[in-house]
């Protein structure tokens, strides 16, 4: 089990060095669980939704899928008029 600092950073490393600027969770996990290995689904889903509180990530919705992005990063929910959920 990871810690949850080394996750959240495991999270923002993901986040900002990827080519794509909005990601799948799956995608997500997969970056994290390269940098900790021994992270299970639920840490890093609640790291998510806790980053997604705080306004460090934000949700991107395509009407069928929903998407994590690093808020600034790309094209944000408010310049989409997408409503992030």
């Amino acid at each position: 089990m990871g810690r949850p600092e080394d996750i959240r950073q495991a999270i923002l490393d993901y986040a900002s060095k990827g080519a794509k600027t909005k990601f799948y969770f799956k995608d997500m996990l997969v970056g994290v669980k390269k940098t900790i290995p021994d992270t299970n689904v639920s840490e890093v889903k609640n790291m998510a939704s806790e980053m997604v509180r705080e306004g460090v990530l934000e949700l991107f919705s395509t009407g069928s899928s929903t998407l994590y992005g690093l808020k600034g990063r790309g094209i944000s929910v408010e310049k989409s008029g997408d409503t992030g959920g």
